[in-house]
């Protein structure tokens, strides 16, 4: 029932809080990048991100209708869809203000969905350490109980043995007493010898 206690580094509860920062950040950064290398005012360009970012906007709704949706493939597709608006604006821009209200609003949203994860994941990993903390203390009731029972059988055991020696020291030392006569007693009706004992008297 020893467990382990491993200590999380700092990184490793950092960097789960700064990842839609860092992405929004990347996009912004590449995307300026392009612009730079001649994305501005290229029209070829900008048709090819509405493009790409209608089609992961496409698929994103196509996966979430219907029973059968699946809200991961769903959610990343429209995470795809406004990544790749996102670098088509800051892209073509040839100024730094839209690009950087951009990001501050993609960073913003990428922080609000991923709270709600966060929630989710807090509550079930609050759920499963409650869940672990009953099953360890059961199961060390469970080996108190068995611990106190095995003790007991042996306590009995040593008890039974103590009088069992006990009663052939007695034995033999009532066979050794000078006069003892195994007959006079059995006359008497006091308890006589076995005869096991009778033999290892003589």
């Amino acid at each position: 029932m020893n467990e382990q206690i491993v200590a999380r580094h700092w990184l490793a509860i950092i960097a789960p809080k700064a990842a839609p920062a860092l992405a929004t950040s990347t996009v912004l950064i590449l995307a300026r990048i392009w612009n730079a290398n001649g994305a501005e005012h290229s029209a070829g360009n900008a048709v090819l991100m509405a493009a790409l970012s209608l089609a992961a906007g496409a698929a994103g709704a196509f996966a979430s209708a219907g029973f059968a949706g699946d809200r991961v493939i769903a959610g990343t597709a429209f995470a795809t869809s406004g990544a790749l608006a996102f670098t088509g604006v800051a892209g073509y821009s040839d100024g730094l203000s839209l690009p950087l209200l951009l990001w501050v609003l993609a960073t913003v949203v990428a922080y609000g969905l991923a709270a709600r994860y966060w929630r989710t994941d807090h509550r079930e990993r609050v759920a499963h350490e409650r869940h672990t903390t009953e099953r360890r203390e059961e199961h060390a009731h469970i080996e108190r109980v068995e611990a106190l029972r095995a003790g007991a059988q042996i306590e009995v055991a040593r008890t039974g043995a103590a009088y069992a020696e006990q009663l052939a020291t007695a034995l033999l030392t009532r066979a050794a007493l000078p006069g003892f006569d195994p007959k006079a007693l059995a006359d008497a009706g006091l308890p006589q010898l076995t005869p096991a004992d009778n033999d290892m008297e003589h």
